[in-house]
């Protein structure tokens, strides 16, 4: 069983999700890129042919599609999509995969835990449905669940050991690494943007040139420090790296696990999954 075989509800949150955080992205680079537009045509003067000034021009430009991307930031509200989605999907999957190795709350001498699953993803469509369209069904994916879920404890053990924990242990031990990195060129980027504004400045003290281009360097400053506040590239680094610490831990616990503890040891590994969404949609707007 893998992701392919998740509930459609999955895949549709999982695809408004994507299309919200590339809207959401782009937007807010052309926005900040905009900013500093604005902010190189109000640092220089040149008027074409005695008249026109081109840089005000540009500066008005820089100012317009700043704007503009605000507008549509506000108007259609990707982040909203982005964030709604990826609840959605998150607590999907985790309820997939509940269901298919018998885990709470699903487990195995249940009564009719089809009709619980379908209950609660119901709960969660019906939460998100003035958000996102909610609507796709997966029946090979039903049927791969529902055989999973016939296994012996000792297959079904091991399909949640080496597919969810290890695969979801794996996306965040790399995200981790790749968060750490950005957030270390992103600083050093800031820290050489900064450093450049104050020698600028200096110069412009000494009668050097009189262009205001420390303000174009603040601008682009402010600009990258709030793309950082965007990504939250340090805060997911630190998030990643507590959920794969536990769920290694878990990971290397599983094989001992007893078929009488099994269903909320699989409890606890969604748990640990679930708190790092969670603080993850804590840190972004509202998603009701």
């Amino acid at each position: 069983m893998d992701d392919a075989h998740l509930p459609g509800v999955y895949h549709d949150a999982e695809t408004a999700s994507a299309r919200g955080q590339r809207a959401t992205l782009r937007l807010s680079r052309v926005r900040l890129l905009g900013a500093v537009l604005a902010a190189v045509g109000g640092a220089f003067k040149w008027k074409i042919g005695g008249g026109v000034d081109f840089w005000a021009w540009v500066a008005l430009g820089g100012f317009l599609v700043a704007l503009f991307s605000e507008f549509l930031l506000w108007a259609l509200h990707p982040e909203l999509k982005w964030n709604a989605g990826r609840a959605v999907a998150e607590r999907v999957k985790s309820l997939a995969w509940r269901y298919a190795v018998a885990g709470d709350p699903f487990p195995g001498d249940a009564g009719d835990v089809r009709r619980d699953l379908e209950a609660k993803i119901d709960e969660i469509v019906a939460e998100h449905s003035k958000k996102l369209l909610l609507t796709s069904t997966n029946a090979a994916g039903d049927q791969a669940m529902t055989e999973l879920r016939g296994r012996s404890f000792t297959e079904r053990r091991d399909a949640y050991r080496e597919i969810r924990v290890l695969g979801q242990l794996t996306w965040y031990r790399e995200r981790a690494e790749r968060n750490e990195k950005r957030a270390t060129l992103w600083r050093f980027l800031l820290f050489g943007g900064e450093f450049v504004a104050i020698v600028l400045a200096i110069l412009r003290i000494n009668g050097v040139w009189d262009v205001d281009l420390s303000g174009v360097m603040a601008a682009a400053v402010a600009g990258g420090a709030a793309w950082i506040g965007l990504r939250q590239y340090e805060n997911l680094n630190l998030a990643y790296l507590a959920a794969a610490s536990e769920l290694a831990r878990i990971y290397r616990h599983l094989p001992f696990t007893a078929e009488t503890d099994w269903a909320t040891t699989v409890a606890e590994a969604e748990a640990v999954i679930s708190k790092e969404h969670a603080a993850w949609l804590a840190s972004r707007p509202s998603t009701t």
